[in-house]
């Protein structure tokens, strides 16, 4: 499961990135929005028997909390950013590392100081680096 997680998330995020940059330049960004979302809640819904639990389906939202309204309204964000960053005449090959760049770099202080999690030399260097990598491919 691993490995597995991590080759699902950059594989899902190939065909994002793909299906993002392709969506016609005249579409209305919301109703693109609405079809991915409706398609994405009918494939949540036919996997959810799949998840063999004791609770049945209703009694599963009850240990829910705010974090899945505000990354409901984080994922439209993001879809939202992608989709006009795309239209605005990023690459696709550009515009979602230098978005990725600065997500890592933003990720990092809130990892340290709300998750306790290491930041040790590597991790400065690799982060330096990244910083650079900025700076190259934006010249």
């Amino acid at each position: 499961m691993y490995v597995f997680s991590i080759v699902l998330i950059v594989a899902s995020n190939v065909l994002y990135n793909i299906c993002q940059k392709s969506t016609p330049r005249g579409a209305n960004p919301f109703s693109s929005l609405l079809v991915t979302y409706v398609t994405a809640a009918i494939l949540t819904l036919c996997a959810f028997p799949f998840h063999k639990t004791d609770e049945g389906f209703l009694q599963t939202f009850h240990g829910l909390n705010w974090t899945s309204i505000a990354l409901g309204i984080s994922i439209v964000g993001l879809e939202l950013g992608y989709l006009m960053a795309y239209r605005a005449g990023w690459n696709i090959s550009v515009g979602s590392l230098v978005a990725n760049i600065f997500l890592a770099l933003m990720l990092i202080p809130l990892g340290v100081i709300f998750f306790k999690e290491g930041f040790g030399f590597n991790k400065v260097l690799g982060a330096i680096f990244c910083i650079i990598g900025l700076v190259l491919i934006n010249k």
